[in-house]
């Protein structure tokens, strides 16, 4: 083999884009660039949503609502499987994770997720972790340490805030005769009403007894 028998690997290169060549080259009778204006013309960059100076859609809508997602917790993702690098009993922390390169980016919170196979017993310490994740760690015999996550320390905020709120403001004295209402005093025994029986008994009242005749008055004498 000569150096001129040296090709380019077949579709490594293309022939150059001939314009202005008429309607039977191929790129039709204005090259490709459309009608006249603007966007027929060299360095013409129009961006995205710009409507020729209009007022643009995006400007013409609404914007209501609100919604958490400037609030919401991103984890760092990192697979079960990538732990192997680690020695058998080490302890993984989101140190040791960072320095292998196997958590990246500027998220605060690691979570190691199910996808692969452990073959080591290690000692985990993150900030979540998946079911999956925990049930083949701890099956190895090794454990889970879970770390302080957005939502335990939400809620420490919530009850710190809470705690001091309530300190701040000390309880009605309405509020406080309310919680302090003396006891009701416990209702008397009824009385049993008589029964059917002995009411008709008392509604029937015993037979007049005949009063013997008196004796008749003796007569005068005339």
């Amino acid at each position: 083999m000569r150096l001129h028998d040296l090709k380019p690997r077949p579709g490594s290169r293309h022939r150059r884009k001939r314009l202005g060549q008429g309607e039977s080259s191929g790129h039709g009778k204005t090259s490709g660039r459309g009608g006249k204006g603007q966007t027929a013309r060299s360095g013409s960059s129009i961006r995205i949503g710009f409507e020729g100076g209009q007022m643009p859609l995006i400007r013409r809508i609404p914007k209501r609502g609100f919604n958490n997602k400037r609030f919401a917790a991103r984890y760092i993702p990192v697979n079960l499987e990538a732990l192997n690098r680690f020695d058998d009993g080490a302890t993984v922390d989101e140190s040791a994770l960072r320095s292998l390169g196997l958590a990246r980016g500027t998220g605060r919170w690691i979570k190691i997720l199910g996808t692969g196979e452990l073959t080591r017993k290690l000692t985990v310490a993150a900030h979540a972790f998946s079911e999956s994740a925990r049930v083949k760690i701890e099956k190895l015999g090794g454990a889970c340490q879970l770390m302080k996550s957005p939502a335990s320390e939400r809620a420490a905020q919530a009850a710190a805030a809470a705690a001091v709120q309530a300190a701040r403001k000390p309880p009605s004295p309405e509020k406080a005769a309310k919680a302090e209402k003396p006891a009701k005093p416990e209702k008397a025994a009824k009385v049993e009403k008589p029964d059917k029986a002995e009411k008709a008994a008392k509604a029937e009242k015993p037979a007049m007894t005949e009063k013997p005749a008196k004796p008749g008055k003796p007569a005068k004498p005339d």
